[in-house]
């Protein structure tokens, strides 16, 4: 998910840049909307693996 979202933050870069402000706005927001999905998911995998040492330990 990191990958695409750096994918689609590369492409509106380019987009910006060439003048096509729609699909760099649309790229934006996709990019931004997948960071946060990682970046959770993440987040929760950290939790989890600490609650499991927890158990462990």
């Amino acid at each position: 998910m990191l990958k695409w979202a750096l994918i689609f933050l590369v492409v509106s870069l380019v987009a910006g840049a060439l003048g096509f402000t729609g699909v760099a706005s649309g790229a934006k927001t996709l990019a931004k909307i997948l960071f946060g999905l990682f970046l959770l998911g993440f987040l929760i995998l950290i939790l989890l693996a600490w609650g499991a040492g927890e158990l462990i330990f």
